[in-house]
Parts: structure tokens; sequence; C-alpha cells
């Protein structure tokens, strides 16, 4: 995945063409929508306008139709930072098995 743009920073059309133009051109495109429950929705239109300071602003919108498209690809949420990378359990933990005897201790 690309590099993501500073947070506190607004993307630009240059840097979403740039973004873009490493992509696939048939490539669809969806939205990465709410990270605390991460789902990918349908790209429906694009809508240009100014600002509140008459600057240029282009609006991605979904597909009014589309709804949800479903949730996001685990891999995509992590690279978005979403949701963390999952580390896989480390090898060679031994469990000790429980007995009445740790269970039934009376606690002062």
């Amino acid at each position: 995945m690309a590099p993501q743009p500073d947070p506190g920073a607004e993307m630009t059309v240059a840097e979403l063409i740039k973004h873009l133009s490493s992509a696939d051109p048939s490539a669809r495109v969806r939205l990465a929508i709410n990270p605390f429950v991460p789902m990918a929705h349908k790209m429906g239109f694009v809508a240009m306008d100014t600002d509140e300071g008459g600057r240029p602003v282009v609006y991605l919108a979904e597909d009014a139709e589309a709804v949800q498209y479903g949730y996001l690809p685990r891999p995509v949420a992590e690279a978005l930072t979403w949701m963390p990378p999952v580390e896989p359990p480390k090898r060679g933990r031994r469990l000790r098995a429980v007995s009445d005897d740790d269970t039934s201790r009376d606690t002062p």
C-alpha cells in the first residue's frame, strides 16, 4: 500500500492522482468508511464545489444504491491503521494444567 498522507493535512487532487496513477486502470474504486467498524462502500459520483474560503473542493460520494459493500479487508484496515496487525502466537509456550488444589485455596 502507498504511504498515507499526514492526517492533519487535507489531500489534494494532485496527491490523489499520484496515488491512483500506480493503480491498475481497470481496478474498481471503493471508499473505506468508519475506522471503528471498517466497511467498504462503492464509489458513486464525483462532485466539485468551493469551501467556505472559496477554495475548490472535490467530493467523492458513495453509490446511493450501494449503501455498504461489505467489511473492509483486514490488510486494508491495517494499512489505514484502523486495526492493529495480528501477531501469530509465539511457539513454545506451555500451559500448566490447573488442579483442584489451585482452585480450592482459601484466600485471606
